[in-house]
C-alpha cells in the first residue's frame, strides 16, 4: 500500500504457502495519513424499502420527496451469489444496504424536481457537514461548503483546453493513489468520458446536480452530488484544478468520497484500487526488484491496449514521503502516463530505445533529476519532431521522462489495470485497438459451509467454493500458450473497518483437469490429495484483490480461491481476463436423489471426480445387514407389533419410544453416542411415507423406513471416525452422496445453515432429520414435475412443506 500524506500507520501481513510446508509470513508497517483507512457509505434510513426523505429548507423548502431506497438486490456483477435467497423472505443485506442511497437516487427525477421548483440541488445522502469530511474526528478548522458559482465568476466544469493530467492537483487529504489514477485516466479520453459525462456545465439547466460513474463490485453506478464544495478561505481544500476556475476533478473526489463514505475514508489506498473502479478492470502488481523477463513486452502492449499504469518507491517506515537525491519520493504513488519506444541518436548509439513517461500528482517541481530529465542534455539528441510526437515539455508540472532501464531500477512497484472488454468502442477496434476478453463469478466464503482456508487445510480446502474454465486458442505470440488474468476482489471490506472488520488473507490456486475428466460437481478432498496445482496467486495477501498472469496451454483448469484461514467469511467477486475467448462457470451439481445407486468407494490412487449421475440408476448390490442389525431388526419387530396394537400402525410418538430404545442401546453396543430421536424427527418419519395423511406408519412402511436410517446410519458412522456422535458440517455432501442425494451448492449451503450448530457439527439426528426431509421433499418434487419444474397450487405446497 502506498500514496500517503501525514500521520498513522498500517501494518500489512502477508502470508506465503506452498501447499504444503509451514506457513512463512512477512510483516511490513507503512506510514500514512489521518487515522488510517475509513468505512464506506453508511445505511439508508430505512434501507430496503421506499421511504420518503424530508429534506424541509435543506431543498428549497420541498419538503418530502420519494427515494426508492433498497427494495432490490444488492448490485454484484456477475452470477448470484453461493448463498441462496430464499422466496418471499426479506434479507439482512436488502434490509441493511449502505449504497441503496448511492444506487437508487434519479438523475432525472431530482433535476426535473430541482428546475420545476426553481432550486439548488442539496445531497440528503452526503450533506455539507463535516461528518462527510471525517468519521474519526472533529474538522481541524472551520470548512465552509461553496458552490462553483460563490468561489468562480465563471465557473467551468471542464474548461476550453478540456480535462488533462494537469488538472489533477493534490489538496491537503492524504489521497496521492487517488490522484495518480485520476491522472492517468485523463489520458484515455474513451475511459475518462464515461466516468466524467462531459454534458454538464453551470449555465444550461443548470440545478447544482452532477454525476459521475464508477465500477462498483462489478457493476457500474452512477452516483450523483451537489455542487457544495469544502473550503477555507475561498480556496478549495482538496483536490481541484490548476485553473481556479475549473471544477471536475473537485466534483469527481467529491462522488468517489460519497461512494466510499467520507473524504478521510479515501486517505491510505493502493493506485489499483481507484484504477479498478474508473474502470472496471483487473490489476497486476509487479515488484521491480525481481522483474518478469517480459516486463517490457507486457507493458508496451498493455499501453497498446489502453490500460492504466502506476509505480512507487516503498515507504521508508522512519521518515513519511522521504525525497531521494534523484528527486523521487518514497511511499509515494506516480502514474505512468506513456511507454514508448523513442528514436534516439547520439554520437555513440542510434536506434530505438524504450523510454518511460511518469508523473507526479503533486504536479509541481518534485521531479526525477537524472538522465532525461527535464532541461537534460540528452534531449539534444532527440530529433523535433520526435519531440513533438511524444508531447515534451519542460515545465514543473511533475511530469518528467526516465529510461526504461533508469525507471526500472529505481521504482521498486508497478501496477497495471488491464481493461475489460467494454473499454473500447467500436471506432477503437476497427482503428486496431485490441481488449481482453473477460468473465465473471461472484461469491461467498460462508463459515461451515464452504470457507475451507487454503491448501494447508487440506480436510476443509476441497469445500472452497471451485470455477472451471476451459482456455480453447492460444495467444498470437509464437508460443502456443494461453495467457489468462485471474482477480479475486473481496467486497465491502472498507466500509467494514469501522464494524472492527478488516481485509481478509485471500489468494487462489488452479488446477488442470484430464481430457477425459468430466464432473458434474465440485472436485473432492481425493483429488486435491493426488493432484498437483498446476498454478496460484502470487501469494496469501490482505489486499482488496489479488490478481496472477498465468501463460497456460490451453485445456480446462478449476480455479479454488480461498481466504488462508478456514471458517472466514466473506463475498468476493472472481474475474477471469483472456486474451482469447473462454468458457467459465461454477462448479455445480443439479439437485436430486439416487435411488437404490452403488456410490463405489474409488480405489486410494485414482484421483477422478465424483461420477456423474446415471439417468438409470444401476442397482444397488444388497448389503447384508451385520449379526447385530439382524438382532435390531427383530427386536423392532417385536417392539412394532407389541406397540402398533390391531390396526398395526403406529404414530409418531410410539415410532419414537419403538426407535429409541433399539438405537439407544445400539450406541452403547457400538460405542456411538447418541441419545435418541426427537419427536420432531420421528413426525418427519412418518411424514416421509405418510401419502395419505393419516399420521400414522404401517409396518411395510415402517420396514421401508428402516431400511433407508440403517443405511443413513452406515454411512454417518463411516464419517465419524472419531464416534463423537457427530459429522463436521464440511462433509455433510460427501456423507449425502453416499446416502444417494445430490446436492447443489445452493441447497448445500441451506442445509448446513439449517442443521448445523455453532461448533460447525451435525449431530447424527440432524443428520437423519436431513437425509429424511431431503427425500421426502424430492419425491414430492418428483411427483409433480415438469422438466426443471414442478406445478404446486397452494394448498398443496402447504402441505408438501409443512408436512414434511
Amino acid at each position: 500500500m502506498f500514496g500517503f500524506k501525514s500521520g498513522g500507520s498500517r501494518t500489512v501481513t502477508t502470508s506465503y504457502s506452498s501447499g504444503g510446508g509451514p506457513v512463512q509470513t512477512t510483516t511490513k508497517t507503512f506510514r500514512y495519513g489521518g487515522d488510517g483507512p475509513g468505512m464506506d457509505v453508511g445505511s439508508g434510513e430505512n434501507g430496503g424499502t421506499d421511504i420518503n426523505v424530508g429534506f424541509g429548507n435543506k431543498f428549497g423548502g420541498m419538503g418530502n420527496y420519494k427515494f426508492n431506497i433498497g427494495g432490490g438486490s444488492a448490485r454484484g456483477g456477475g452470477r448470484s451469489t453461493q448463498r441462496p435467497n430464499v422466496c418471499g423472505r426479506a434479507s439482512r443485506k436488502e434490509k441493511k444496504n449502505p449504497f441503496s442511497g448511492v444506487l437508487n437516487q434519479n438523475y432525472d427525477q431530482i433535476k426535473a424536481k430541482c428546475l420545476d421548483e426553481g432550486i439548488l440541488f442539496e445531497d440528503p445522502e452526503f450533506e455539507a457537514t463535516d461528518m462527510s469530511i471525517f468519521f474519526s474526528k472533529r474538522s481541524p478548522r472551520p470548512f465552509e461548503w461553496k458552490r462553483p458559482t460563490e468561489i468562480s465568476d465563471n465557473p467551468q466544469f471542464i474548461d476550453q483546453h478540456g480535462a488533462s493530467r494537469f488538472d489533477v492537483q493534490q489538496g491537503e487529504l492524504g489521497d496521492c493513489w487517488l490522484l495518480a489514477a485520476t491522472a492517468s485516466l485523463t489520458c484515455n479520453k474513451t475511459l475518462f468520458a464515461r466516468v466524467v459525462p462531459a454534458d454538464q456545465n453551470f449555465t444550461d439547466d443548470y440545478c447544482g446536480l452532477f454525476r459521475f460513474h464508477f465500477w462498483h463490485q462489478g457493476d457500474w453506478v452512477e452516483v450523483l452530488v451537489d455542487d457544495r464544495l469544502p473550503t477555507y478561505y475561498n480556496k478549495l481544500v482538496f483536490m481541484h484544478s490548476a485553473e481556479n476556475n475549473e471544477f471536475w476533478s473537485a466534483l469527481f473526489e467529491k462522488a468517489y468520497a460519497k461512494l466510499q463514505g467520507s473524504y478521510e475514508s479515501l486517505k491510505g489506498g493502493s493506485t489499483c484500487e481507484a484504477m479498478e473502479d474508473f474502470t472496471g478492470g483487473v490489476t497486476e502488481m509487479f515488484d521491480l526488484r525481481k522483474p518478469d523477463d517480459n516486463l517490457l513486452s507486457i507493458m508496451l502492449k498493455a499501453s497498446t491496449r489502453g490500460s492504466l499504469m502506476g509505480c512507487s518507491i516503498d515507504a521508508d517506515p522512519n521518515q513519511l514521503e522521504a525525497v531521494l537525491e534523484n528527486g523521487l519520493v518514497m511511499g509515494h504513488a506516480y502514474s505512468v502516463t506513456s511507454v514508448q519506444l523513442v528514436d534516439i541518436r547520439t554520437p555513440r548509439t542510434s536506434g530505438r530505445f524504450p523510454m518511460v513517461r511518469v508523473r507526479n500528482p503533486w504536479g509541481n517541481e518534485a521531479e526525477w533529476k537524472g538522465a532525461w530529465s527535464d532541461q537534460s542534455e540528452e534531449w539534444r539528441f532527440i530529433p523535433e519532431e520526435e519531440k513533438k510526437n511524444i508531447g515534451l515539455t519542460f515545465d514543473d508540472d511533475g511530469e518528467f521522462w526516465m529510461s526504461f532501464s533508469d525507471w526500472k531500477a529505481n521504482f521498486q512497484k508497478l501496477e497495471i489495470c488491464n481493461l475489460g472488454p467494454d473499454s473500447l468502442d467500436e471506432d477503437e477496434i476497427q482503428a486496431g485497438g485490441k481488449r481482453w476478453e473477460a468473465t465473471t463469478e461472484s461469491g461467498e466464503w460462508i463459515p461451515r459451509v464452504n470457507a475451507g482456508g487454503c491448501r494447508n487445510y487440506l480436510d476443509t480446502f476441497w469445500t472452497n467454493p471451485q470455477y472451471k474454465v476451459t482456455l480453447v486458442d492460444p495467444d498470437e505470440d509464437e508460443d502456443d500458450l494461453c495467457t489468462m488474468l485471474v482477480g479475486i476482489l473481496q467486497k465491502d471490506r472498507r466500509k467494514k473497518r469501522k464494524e472492527g472488520l478488516d481485509l481478509l488473507t485471500i489468494g487462489y490456486v488452479i488446477y488442470k483437469l484430464k481430457e477425459n475428466m468430466e464432473s458434474d460437481g465440485p472436485l473432492d478432498i481425493k483429488f486435491f490429495k493426488y493432484n498437483a496445482s498446476t498454478a496460484k496467486s502470487p501469494s496469501f495477501v490482505n489486499m482488496r484483490e489479488i490478481c496472477g498472469r498465468h501463460k497456460l496451454p490451453p485445456g480446462t483448469y478449476v480455479i479454488v480461491p480461498s481466504t488462508f484461514e478456514p471458517h472466514q467469511k466473506g463475498e468476493y467477486l472472481v474475474r477471469i481476463f483472456s486474451e482469447k475467448a473462454s468458457e467459465s462457470g461454477e462448479m455445480d451439481q443439479p439437485t436430486g436423489m439416487v435411488d437404490d445407486q452403488a456410490v463405489p468407494e474409488r480405489e486410494v490412487n485414482e484421483p477422478t471426480p465424483v461420477p456423474p449421475i446415471p439417468e438409470k440408476a444401476a442397482a444397488r448390490e444388497e448389503i447384508e445387514p451385520t449379526d447385530e442389525e439382524q438382532e435390531q431388526e427383530a427386536a423392532l419387530k417385536g417392539s412394532f407389533r407389541r406397540v402398533a396394537g390391531e390396526d398395526l400402525e403406529v404414530d409418531a410418538y410410539e415410532l419414537q419410544g419403538i426407535l429409541n430404545a433399539v438405537f439407544t442401546k445400539a450406541s452403547v453396543v457400538e460405542n456411538f453416542k447418541f441419545s435418541g430421536f426427537s419427536v420432531e424427527c420421528c413426525r418427519s418419519m412418518v411424514a416421509m411415507h405418510d401419502g395419505d395423511m393419516s399420521g400414522k406408519l404401517g409396518f411395510d412402511e415402517f420396514k421401508d423406513l428402516w431400511n433407508d436410517l440403517r443405511k443413513w446410519k452406515g454411512v454417518f458412522k463411516e464419517r465419524d471416525a472419531d464416534s463423537s456422535g457427530c459429522l463436521s458440517s464440511y462433509e455433510l455432501r460427501q456423507a449425502l452422496h453416499m446416502s444417494g442425494f445430490r446436492l447443489s451448492n445452493r441447497s448445500l449451503s441451506a442445509l448446513v445453515l439449517r442443521y448445523s450448530n455453532k461448533e460447525s457439527q451435525i449431530e447424527f439426528g440432524d443428520f437423519i432429520l436431513a437425509a429424511i426431509r431431503l427425500k421426502t421433499m424430492l419425491s414430492s418434487f418428483k411427483s409433480r414435475q415438469h422438466g426443471d419444474m414442478a406445478g404446486f397450487e397452494v394448498d398443496d405446497f402447504i402441505q408438501t412443506t409443512m408436512y414434511s
